[in-house]
């Protein structure tokens, strides 16, 4: 009988010990009797998932962790999320992630990056109807698609008429930068907005130029009509931050062109992706979509759906894409009690739920993240995660817990993400 593969990713479950955990991290401090007892019935190993050296932003963690090297075929975050969210991207087209944010009024100073983290999906479809009635661009001929996506997150596509627009370009988001294409964290920065202008060695290119006084005009005109809406004058008089600006960053202008994961390994693979980045990658990896509800803010009810959602996806597929979001959004705010509940949660209601029901002879199951968020960064990292796999006749390492300390006495070693699913496919 052919095997089956669960390939599961706890977003940004790596971490650093944390001496009020008595020096471990949240995921080895965490009570996990699940996984642990995966750990040691498998082999483990650590991972670089995009390359040593590099703090990944999750698309190209996740890209990575999927067999691709990200050097060669990202184009960045934004046509990809794009692409999820039904937009058209033809080539020379310039795509954006982007965030609303709140700003001073009279000044370009950032009061948060995340408008508080409680802007209302319903908010937000509400200020970009305004934006895309209301904002028209005339530095030079072209029309946008901005797009809400889930709750302060969007997309934004500007289309220029009679040429194409360069991506090489800088993020108005001060929060990330660019390492050539690749979107990097930083670990510091000054809260105040950007403007966006050609990156180093392409100031003298007419599309990255015309790019940038586009992506600029845009920001200035939403802003005024976001000072305007009705929405945010209701968000003030309840004495909450207002969506009065919107950030953009990862520019692309064009779509990756990824090998189809399906026609590559004569494999079915489906996938269960929460955020609009991962369903961009998963279309475009040729995985199909396993369709999940919006989280519901409740994790157990959450887990325990989607563990019977797996087990019931296994009949139709030979292999799942499992990524769950969980430990990433504790770790951006610092709060390492909150991460290790997750991780709790998960083990519990999703992994406590699927084990006793799989024949683990014919079942792999991997566990690993896209990239680590250390809760004392409150960022992402260049620091390695832990990979565990089991089931499926693997032979054990002999490990006590699935943890970063432990797998580094695992015997698959030091990976890199690329070279993940390679093994996978060897052991099925």
């Amino acid at each position: 009988m052919l095997k089956k593969l669960l390939y599961v990713i706890l977003d940004g479950v790596g971490d650093l010990p944390i001496e009020e955990l008595g020096k471990k991290t949240p995921l080895e401090a965490a009570d996990t009797p699940n996984m642990d007892r995966l750990a040691s019935e498998g082999k483990a190993g650590f991972v670089y998932t995009v390359g040593e050296g590099i703090a990944p932003e999750s698309d190209i963690g996740v890209i990575s962790i999927l067999g691709y090297d990200a050097h060669k075929y990202y184009t960045g975050r934004g046509p990809l999320e794009s692409y999820a969210e039904g937009l058209e991207v033809n080539d020379g087209d310039l795509a954006y992630r982007v965030n609303f944010a709140t700003k001073e009024i009279d000044s370009n100073k950032i009061i948060d990056r995340r408008v508080g983290r409680n802007l209302t999906t319903e908010e937000a479809t509400a200020l970009a109807g305004e934006i895309n009635t209301k904002v028209k661009l005339t530095s030079a001929p072209a029309k946008f698609h901005f797009k809400n996506t889930i709750g302060h997150r969007g997309v934004l596509v500007i289309k220029r008429q009679g040429g194409k627009l360069s991506a090489e370009v800088t993020n108005t988001d001060p929060a990330y930068g660019r390492e050539g294409v690749f979107g990097v964290a930083k670990a510091k920065f000054e809260k105040v907005l950007l403007e966006c202008e050609p990156v180093a060695g392409h100031r003298d290119s007419e599309e990255a130029r015309i790019a940038s006084e586009l992506t600029n005009e845009f920001i200035e005109k939403s802003t005024a009509v976001l000072n305007e809406s009705p929405v945010n004058r209701k968000r003030a008089k309840e004495n909450k931050l207002v969506g009065n600006l919107i950030l953009t960053r990862d520019a692309g202008d064009r779509l990756p062109k990824f090998p189809d994961l399906s026609k590559k390994y004569n494999k079915r693979f489906g996938c269960f992706v929460e955020m609009p980045v991962e369903r961009g990658i998963a279309l475009l990896t040729g995985m199909e979509i396993v369709d999940l509800p919006l989280p519901s803010g409740d994790l157990k009810k959450d887990y325990v759906l989607r563990s019977k959602k797996v087990l019931n996806a296994l009949k139709d597929f030979d292999c799942l894409y499992i990524h769950i979001k969980g430990p990433d959004e504790p770790a951006h705010d610092g709060d390492f009690m909150k991460k290790k509940e997750s991780i709790e949660l998960i083990d519990k209601y999703f992994f406590g739920e699927i084990l006793p029901k799989l024949n683990m002879k014919d079942t792999v199951i991997a566990i690993t993240a896209d990239h680590a968020t250390p809760c004392k960064v409150k960022a992402h990292s260049a620091d390695p995660v832990p990979l565990l796999v089991a089931g499926g006749g693997v032979s054990p390492d002999g490990l006590k817990s699935f943890g970063e300390s432990e797998s580094r006495k695992g015997s698959l070693g030091k990976m890199t993400g690329p070279e993940i699913v390679p093994l996978l496919m060897k052991l099925l």
